[in-house]
């Protein structure tokens, strides 16, 4: 952490914030230090009032809703929808419109497929999800729990054929579903060729087929006789055959098949956000560096794995020979949003001319919209747009107002850097209550820049409760999923989308995966998501979105979307309903604890790493032990579900303290594999001087106060304090 600072047209910079613009940022971008700095601090001046505004009014809303639930104790939807609308909680509907959206990544209007979100502040997690654009079919089989270790078919270390041959049985059951053949089975070849622009299939009986769809064959590496690579298409996804008989697992394989390579993460967001942990300019300086490394394409990362020294970078465009022989040129790589920070935030790294701390949210929209200028002028050997756009992903919005100061921010960055209007477009997190009821309005606040709008449960009911807080006891977290606003959030968030033009021109998207080592269960539940009719969903890693991959060949999306279009939208009165218990007193005392224990252990597992080492988001051990991605929006639904039943006396203070202790022991247990991890519960005066473990207390105690019941302002000051301790 550094004190020096530069004074920059009335901005106070911290010096290394400012020496990373100045001397990284800003060169072959054509924008100048004065047009850059002098601009930026125009529009903190500018909006900065209408932000603090708007914060201000979140909290007027939401004491009154406060004071409606404490004077009104019997719930009544009618009295209920009248008076949001009376505070202006509701807003009015706008007539109904398409979207008006311009120059839009083909894979994001066009296409539908898996989406990963990652850490941007993780050079080697950003880089694999960027190259995650393609993904081997067999080796997301064979490494994962989709194929049982059943008869002879263990994982080792070492290469075991048995299971070998399950993966290429499993991939021709895929290619017969994708693929589907005039005649036979792709199980049955032993021989793919290419004649007269033709696919053609040999059989083990000698005799020979060809596709059902020969437009599925898109293109070929190597002679069209004796191909090394096919290129088919199926529901606008790729697969790509290789082919190698003197490979090893060629050589297993009659028609020398060596692996599957499904297109997989078509796209994916660079998060800056809810999985990162970035405090101050340091942090913000590590962010924005990775961000421009990868629109200017100099990212690299080094590391050791398995006795030998790796390098990571971004991979290079597939080249094919197209069917009428042209030169084919396919992407690489995934294409990255970056994902700003919410209206929420200060941050030390910037002060404006009045002494405070600058706007998260302002100061990341200009500089990560200046870093994807590298890509905008071809700065980068390998191309992130194709559609001369800049796509950044905006979270935790709360309703119309905000998308449209949103809109006017984007508006303003776009001046400064002398960019065409509408260059960058805009992503919308419906994953707050005002926005979810406002959707439409919401849509419409942004026409001209929405690419994406999707749905993610836990923020969602992290907010429902701090909303609801005085309404009474919440559901246990469980329950909380089967009630009916849940369903008709999800709905509705598609019903809107498709009323308001996105089909075609934007992304409709559903949550994250939340267990990446439980495969078999992902490939079971999540079918679900294309099914809904969004075009993309989050996975928690590559491997996964190959496995998600397939289900976006089972399910035409686009088709799903033509027949959900015609339903009646969902029950907006469904929506406003929160998710409270009829009869607390139905609640035992083991149910009240086994709560609170998997509440706590949670919330521990995940601020233990947060405070300590930095870590915004990591697959984090459950009380069961299971493996679970997690990142503050599951830290806030489940800090606000405890700080609910305190409030309303479920249980006692005394009762929360003394489960925190006995779970940071559970949770320092779970980590003693860890180096970097520092134990919280050695003893009593452990406890009391653990930074993590009195920030997760903390998200408890002061959970009822706490803005929206984010976790944010606690999180960014408990760590900001254990820096300065290690740094003193």
């Amino acid at each position: 952490m550094t004190t020096s600072s530069h004074s920059l047209f009335g901005l106070t910079v911290d010096t290394q914030l400012a020496d990373f613009i100045n001397q990284q940022l800003l060169p072959d971008t054509g924008v100048s230090e004065q047009q850059f700095w002098q601009g930026f601090a125009k529009i903190i001046e500018d909006l900065t009032p209408t932000n603090r505004a708007l914060l201000a009014k979140r909290d007027v809303l939401q004491q009154k809703i406060d004071e409606y639930h404490q004077t009104n104790k019997q719930w009544d939807a009618q009295q209920y929808h009248s008076f949001l609308t009376e505070i202006g909680y509701l807003a009015p509907q706008p007539e109904d419109f398409q979207i008006e959206t311009l120059q839009v990544e083909p894979e994001i209007a066009q296409c539908a497929g898996p989406q990963l979100v990652v850490p941007v502040s993780n050079a080697r997690f950003a880089l694999n999800a960027a190259n995650a654009r393609w993904g081997s079919l067999y080796d997301a089989l064979y490494g994962t729990d989709v194929l049982s270790q059943e008869d002879g078919a263990e994982k080792g270390a070492t290469y075991n054929p048995v299971r070998g041959f399950k993966v290429m049985a499993y991939a021709r059951q895929f290619l017969d579903k994708s693929l589907p053949l005039e005649s036979g089975s792709h199980i049955e070849s032993s021989n793919y060729s290419i004649v007269n622009g033709q696919l053609i299939i040999t059989l083990r009986d000698s005799s020979q087929t060809c596709l059902k769809q020969p437009e599925q064959l898109v293109g070929y590496i190597g002679e069209a006789q004796n191909p090394s690579s096919i290129l088919l298409k199926n529901n606008g996804l790729h697969i790509e055959l290789q082919v190698d008989h003197q490979h090893p697992i060629g050589k297993a394989d009659k028609a020398g098949l060596k692996d599957v390579v499904l297109e997989a993460a078509l796209t994916t967001i660079m998060d800056c956000e809810d999985s990162v942990a970035a405090v101050d300019a340091e942090d913000k300086v590590q962010v924005y560096q990775n961000w421009l490394g990868l629109m200017n394409g100099s990212l690299v990362e080094t590391f050791a794995k398995a006795d030998k020294t790796v390098e990571r970078k971004l991979n290079a465009d597939k080249h094919f020979t197209s069917v009428d022989g042209k030169q084919l040129i396919l992407k690489g790589r995934s294409m990255m949003f970056v994902r700003n920070v919410g209206h929420l935030m200060t941050n030390p790294a910037i002060q404006d001319s009045h002494g405070q701390d600058v706007f998260e949210g302002i100061m990341d929209a200009m500089i990560t919209a200046t870093a994807a200028l590298h890509d905008l002028l071809g700065n980068s050997a390998v191309k992130n747009s194709s559609a001369a756009s800049i796509n950044i992903v905006k979270p935790k919005m709360h309703g119309p107002e905000e998308v449209a100061f949103t809109n006017t921010l984007f508006s303003r960055v776009e001046e400064v850097l002398a960019l065409p209007k509408n260059t960058i477009k805009m992503g919308i997190m419906d994953e707050e209550r005002r926005t979810s009821v406002n959707l439409k309005a919401c849509i419409a606040a942004a026409k001209e820049r929405v690419v994406f709008i999707n749905t993610g449960f836990l923020d969602r009911t992290g907010d429902e409760i701090h909303t609801s807080m005085q309404a009474g006891v919440v559901l246990p977290k469980a329950a909380i999923k089967q009630q009916p606003w849940i369903s008709s959030y999800e709905d509705r968030n598609v019903d809107i989308g498709l009323q308001t033009g996105l089909s075609g021109r934007a992304q409709i998207g559903k949550g994250m995966w939340p267990m990446p080592d439980k495969m078999a269960l992902m490939m079971k539940q999540k079918v679900a998501h294309p099914q809904s009719g969004a075009n993309t969903a989050w996975v928690p890693s590559p491997t996964a979105a190959t496995l998600h991959a397939m289900h976006y060949h089972d399910i035409d999306v686009f088709a799903c979307q033509k027949a959900i279009a015609t339903r009646i939208e969902a029950s907006l009165s469904d929506l406003l309903t929160p998710p409270l218990m009829a009869d607390p007193n139905t609640l035992t005392k083991e149910d009240i604890q086994a709560e609170l224990d998997n509440n706590a252990q949670g919330i521990l597992g995940y601020v233990a790493r947060w405070i300590d080492q930095g870590i915004g988001c990591s697959k984090v051990p459950d009380i069961n032990h299971i493996g679970l991605m997690e990142d503050r929006a599951t830290l806030r639904i489940s800090s606000q579900h405890m700080a609910n039943w305190l409030h309303h006396g479920v249980c006692t203070q005394s009762q929360i303290e003394n489960t925190m202790a006995k779970m940071a022991k559970v949770v320092d247990e779970q980590n003693a594999h860890d180096p970097a991890y520092k134990n919280m519960a050695d003893s009593a005066q452990s406890l009391a001087n653990s930074t993590a473990y009195q920030a997760a207390l903390a998200l408890v105690l002061e959970g009822v106060k706490q803005p929206s019941g984010y976790t944010e302002p606690l999180l960014h000051a408990f760590r900001i304090k254990y820096k300065s301790e290690l740094a003193s």
